[in-house]
């Protein structure tokens, strides 16, 4: 085993100071009925605190938009109750000597009408798809990408009020802000489409919108992929000299961290290097960089054919990860299933104790631990 000093040394990034170097990762869960955190997500939250992660990101969780659910019983971060029941979230958190920040979610035209709240509204995106070529939803007009920008502001400020230490915008996985990113989703031929600078401009709008509404030193993580989970082959961009205007511009904008979402952290991104995504991102915009994908265990979390049945998977070393994190490649490192299975993981692998870890099981999605 590789020397794992650095992944458990504390970090300082800006205004944002850790007691490690792991994240939890987003994961939606689905526990949240009438869209407001209850006792069972305090306490699922509480326990990787307690557990030692130095950064928890939530699960998506709704901005203030008619259309941004896609999905029952997710939180949501606007209201009286979905607040509140988010700063006793928080609150438990800090008690436990952790850090936590939500992720700010809109589905776009994944949405399909009679999800809650929302009634009959369809989804909203650049071009009305969810795939490409195939229109299901709502274009969305200029007024509307005003009150959506509008909305992700307010959670962010929302959130910055109740106690979180910084927000997550989330850029991935053939949602809303990444409809826009994609070429198959966003045949728009005014300002908001055609090359990715234009279908960049939506996202870039929402980061200085939220910079605007927390001010200059509150932390804005930004979480991009390429592969969508309409088309896991999908790519935005090719080569480091495509990448490197694409994110330069968002952090122009005022991102301050840049979650670098893979499906196999350890796979390099381009031809010609070994850097991953976020190796690639932080060399090229010197900004700090979150990988993520699969860490700790052998499996990728859904099949190649596309379906949404979740992979078992056994538990994996991390001599790759560690070596990486020694060498700089990112600074931070975001585990999602093996913190499901596994509340105590970091006090685990800090300790040495890798065969007390359980495998990741798709039966433990059935409920909230």
């Amino acid at each position: 085993m590789e020397n794992l000093d650095n992944l458990f040394t504390p970090v300082t990034l800006g205004n944002l100071s850790l007691k490690n170097r792991i994240v939890m990762a987003p994961m939606t869960r689905t526990y949240s009925p009438g869209n407001v955190p209850n006792d069972l997500n305090i306490e699922y939250y509480k326990r990787r605190a307690e557990g030692d992660v130095g950064l928890i990101i939530t699960e998506g969780t709704c901005i203030g938009h008619k259309a941004a659910s896609g999905y029952d019983n997710v939180p949501f971060i606007a209201g009286e109750k979905p607040l509140a029941g988010w700063k006793k979230v928080v609150d438990a958190v800090h008690a436990a000597g952790g850090k936590i920040a939500p992720q700010l979610w809109h589905v776009g035209a994944i949405r399909k009408p009679g999800i809650e709240p929302g009634g009959d509204t369809p989804g909203y995106g650049p071009s009305g798809m969810a795939i490409p070529g195939k229109v299901t939803g709502h274009e969305m007009t200029k007024e509307d990408i005003k009150e959506v920008v509008d909305a992700f502001a307010q959670a962010a400020l929302d959130s910055k009020n109740i106690g979180f230490d910084a927000i997550e915008l989330h850029g991935a996985h053939g949602y809303l802000i990444d409809q826009f990113f994609w070429e198959g989703t966003n045949q728009r031929t005014d300002e908001y489409g055609g090359d990715l600078a234009g279908r960049s401009r939506f996202a870039i709008e929402i980061i200085e919108a939220v910079r605007a509404a927390v001010g200059p030193d509150f932390p804005i993580i930004f979480r991009w992929s390429q592969w969508k989970q309409q088309d896991y082959t999908a790519k935005l961009v090719n080569t480091p000299e495509e990448l490197a205007p694409f994110v330069q511009a968002l952090s122009d904008a005022g991102v301050d961290i840049f979650h670098c979402s893979q499906r196999r952290f350890w796979e390099p991104e381009f031809e010609g290097s070994d850097l991953n995504l976020a190796g690639w991102v932080k060399k090229l915009t010197n900004k700090p960089a979150i990988t993520v994908g699969s860490v700790g265990l052998s499996q990728d979390f859904l099949p190649e054919d596309g379906t949404s049945n979740f992979k078992d998977a056994e538990t994996e070393n991390l001599d790759n990860l560690i070596e990486r994190i020694n060498d700089e490649e990112f600074d931070l490192v975001a585990v999602g299933r093996a913190l499901i299975s596994n509340p105590d993981w970091v006090k685990q692998v800090q300790a040495g104790n890798f065969e007390k870890l359980e495998a990741f099981d798709k039966a433990h999605l059935a409920k909230l631990v």
